[in-house]
């Protein structure tokens, strides 16, 4: 059975007497191991990074761009195995995989201009004889804990940032499918990075503590849950570290009267059902204004939801594949028979899916609930799966009362042909990410991403200049050079000449 190791100085790295299980998602069979490291495998790594780290940060900007340029060619190379790959852990379709890692090699692209995005500020004249100038100087040692939902897209929003800027940095991903970081490590290795500037460590929440409480690591990021996100940042921060935690999400689909539905209905689609529901952007609420809206809405949504087609992750075909283990499949299930419970509707029910000859795979198909409220657990809780939830809203205010009200505030998108109403929303929903008929509002990668409320602690956010705030220290130098230097009168600044 395969196993997947460590990467530590370029190499397997350390012995493991732990181990978790990767499951292959479309079977439900176990397809290989990992080992689950512990505060010594994490010790190695930080001394490979230590050792390593102040010859990258000497590094002049314009060589470390380079090693990005090829290290972007390299996956662009190997992009089928890395999504097959991804897929073979996941249970993505191969087309999802694809798009995750492509949307974490456009922020390597923005890391190919790090060269000027490190210029500093400089002030000629602040006073007599006075000029001010600020630099920008990596942090050091960096972390990215990253989740299993993107396993391509989010380690390389991390760490390219990261190594462009000048730090070393570790990666702790998902102990459920760790195969493609390790094949970036090695491709960063490969493009001309040096042995201990990107490694990666597996384990379990011993690993992460050792992460959080070890005194040479400067900074962590994490995406996950809200609940873990929140108490990576609490100890985190207590050790002194610089943390940005990305949490949870419940994304509302405003629906204004006047929106085009058949737009909104093929968006829904993909936003709501898409990499099985499995994404912080989904779209797993669709709120739409007025009774008429609502009638209109699911009467198109039903057969929409009808000709999707679940598959395995290799088919071409299929819309979405099974999502990623058994207990999350459990989970889903249990939120979908909590919202029964409840009272909301369940109008299309997923549970029991099965596909002929991969039985055994962690398969759900699409559920769909009408009149959701805001007192519902179902609601207030992320739910993780291929399910869609109907809240009637009477009006713009209470449309936008809804995700503004909510514990979550990743993102949100109105879909409607007004632009008054669209401004307004956008100026005055509490969410931190807006789309204006967009259903997926993840920003480009020379913006910044990050959501508010539950859905992120910490004050920077992902990628974009924000990224490089995160993984940099500001140095500002004030000077001045009096009249005269070393001897005197003219002598003091003669050029030194050839020969």
């Amino acid at each position: 059975m395969r196993q997947v190791n460590h990467f530590i100085a370029g190499g397997a790295g350390a012995a493991a007497t732990r181990f978790g299980d990767i499951f292959d998602p479309n079977s439900g069979a176990v397809q290989a191991s990992v080992p689950l490291g512990d505060a010594a495998v994490l010790d190695l790594a930080v001394a490979a990074a230590l050792n390593a780290q102040p010859g990258w940060a000497a590094t002049n900007p314009q060589r470390r761009a380079r090693v990005m340029f090829e290290f972007k060619r390299l996956v662009e190379a190997n992009m089928d195995e890395l999504a097959h790959l991804l897929s073979s852990e996941h249970g993505k379709v191969i087309a999802d995989s694809r798009g995750d890692i492509q949307r974490g090699l456009e922020v390597i692209e923005f890391c190919c201009g790090i060269p000027h995005v490190l210029k500093g500020e400089y002030t000629q004249g602040a006073g007599p004889g006075i000029d001010v100038y600020s630099m920008r100087q990596p942090l050091g040692i960096g972390v990215g804990i990253t989740p299993f939902n993107f396993p391509g897209m989010i380690p390389l929003w991390m760490s390219g940032v990261a190594i462009a800027t000048g730090n070393a940095f570790i990666i702790k991903p998902s102990e459920r499918d760790p195969s493609v970081p390790v094949r970036f490590a090695e491709l960063f290795i490969e493009a001309g990075l040096p042995a201990g500037i990107c490694q990666v460590v597996h384990g379990d929440k011993e690993m992460v503590d050792a992460i959080l409480d070890h005194p040479d690591i400067a900074a962590v990021s994490f995406v996950g849950s809200s609940d873990i996100a929140h108490y990576v940042y609490q100890r985190g921060v207590a050790a002194g570290k610089r943390v940005q935690a990305m949490g949870g999400a419940k994304n509302h689909g405003i629906v204004m009267p006047d929106a085009d539905l058949d737009q909104v209905v093929n968006d829904l689609s993909g936003a709501a059902f898409g990499s099985a529901g499995e994404r912080c952007m989904a779209l797993p609420v669709v709120v739409p204004v007025g009774e008429k809206t609502a009638i209109a809405l699911r009467e198109k949504l039903l057969p929409a939801i009808a000709s999707l087609r679940v598959g395995v992750s290799t088919d071409a075909d299929a819309h979405y594949g099974p999502v990623v283990n058994a207990a999350h499949k459990a989970r889903v299930e249990g939120w979908i028979q909590k919202g029964v419970d409840e009272g909301a509707e369940l109008v299309v029910d997923g549970r029991g899916f099965t596909l002929q000859g991969h039985e055994q795979g962690f398969f759900i198909g699409p559920s769909l609930f009408d009149h959701v409220t805001p007192d519902m657990e179902s609601y207030k809780e992320e739910i993780f799966g291929p399910v869609l939830q109907i809240v009637r809203a009477a009006d713009f205010e209470e449309a936008l009362a809804l995700p503004s009200q909510h514990q979550y505030g990743n993102g949100v998108a109105i879909f409607t042909r007004n632009g008054h109403a669209a401004r307004e929303f956008a100026a005055r929903v509490n969410v931190g990410m807006v789309g204006i008929n967009v259903p997926i509002p993840v920003p480009v990668a020379y913006h910044t991403f990050g959501g508010w409320k539950r859905s992120a602690f910490g004050d920077t956010n992902q990628h974009g200049m924000e990224g490089v705030k995160f993984w940099t220290k500001v140095k500002t130098i004030t000077q001045r050079w009096p009249d005269g230097g070393v001897g005197d009168g003219a002598n003091a600044f003669v050029i030194p000449t050839m020969g």
